[in-house]
């Protein structure tokens, strides 16, 4: 689907195609915003946004007037009503622009439902990538990004917290968090006490805005440097992935009989080495005796 041939463009402004587009604005420096996103914001029909009035800030920043276009509230307590409004004028061949209050749509931020409901209306959904405070922090923490996991906001009371961190410990992936400044210093202590000693941890706040700030060390040692108050701004947590396990003979073994049922010698090393961290040839030679046994 496509604009409509016939909407007129608005003066100083181009057409945006009809659809929903998911538009990054900046998590601090304004300036932050990509010229692409600054161009769907000038050229929509419809605008809609977590925050109206810090869009409409935003906006007159950048010079762009809101020119009598709608501009809808889209949150959590209104979301699921409003998302059957705005895939309504979707169907009448809109272009609606979407805009978190900061940072990325649907990550961690309302828009998952209204992103959903276009999707299945068969509307466009398109995405004008930007800011986003979980890419941020993993370029700045000096920590794995070749595998990551973004695990939100962990749970406010103590146990489900614990509970949380504890499915989260083996994970072989760096891990990324959000959390308030007001729970963070227990937050740290769980991390202490559950993944124990050495785990790496960067505490990213306040990301591109003036008070920038990012502390590096075990979980002890940054509650060390926070001191006994809680610190201010936005924060993300980057933690670095378990250590691997040791995996011992009868575990490999067991993969690989299993492998073996429906795989070649070799192609079943080569599954097993991988999956389970092993040297190829070591495997490919336990599995060579278990055909042979």
């Amino acid at each position: 689907m496509t604009g409509s041939a016939d909407r007129p463009a608005r003066v100083g402004a181009a057409a945006v195609p009809a659809g929903l587009h998911l538009v990054s604005t900046p998590i601090g420096a304004a300036r932050d915003i990509t010229l692409r996103a600054l161009d769907i914001l000038a050229g929509a029909d419809v605008l809609a946004a977590e925050d109206t009035r810090t869009l409409r800030h935003l906006m007159e920043i950048h010079g762009i007037a809101l020119g009598g276009r709608p501009l809808l509230a889209v949150h959590d307590h209104n979301e699921q009503g409003v998302a059957a409004k705005i895939t309504a004028l979707l169907a009448g061949g809109k272009s609606v622009a979407y805009a978190s209050e900061a940072g990325t749509p649907l990550i961690s931020d309302p828009g998952f439902v209204l992103a959903r409901a276009a999707v299945a209306a068969g509307a466009p959904v398109l995405a004008a990538p930007g800011a986003s405070a979980l890419l941020a922090a993993l370029a700045v923490a000096g920590l794995p990004t070749d595998r990551f996991l973004f695990a939100g906001f962990p749970p406010q009371p103590a146990g489900e917290r614990k509970r949380f961190l504890q499915d989260l410990a083996g994970v072989q992936a760096t891990l990324v968090l959000y959390e308030s400044p007001r729970r963070v210093r227990r937050m740290l202590a769980d991390l202490a006490e559950i993944f124990g000693p050495g785990r790496q941890v960067a505490l990213c706040r306040e990301l591109t805005k003036r008070h920038e700030e990012v502390l590096r060390g075990t979980p002890e040692e940054i509650l060390s440097l926070l001191g006994e108050q809680d610190p201010k701004g936005e924060i993300v947590l980057v933690i670095d992935r378990a250590a691997p396990q040791a995996v011992g003979a009868a575990e490999v073994a067991a993969a690989l009989d299993e492998a073996l049922r429906s795989m070649s010698v070799k192609e079943a090393a080569t599954f097993v080495a991988q999956n389970l961290k092993v040297p190829r040839r070591e495997a490919y030679q336990m599995a060579l005796a278990r055909t042979k046994t």
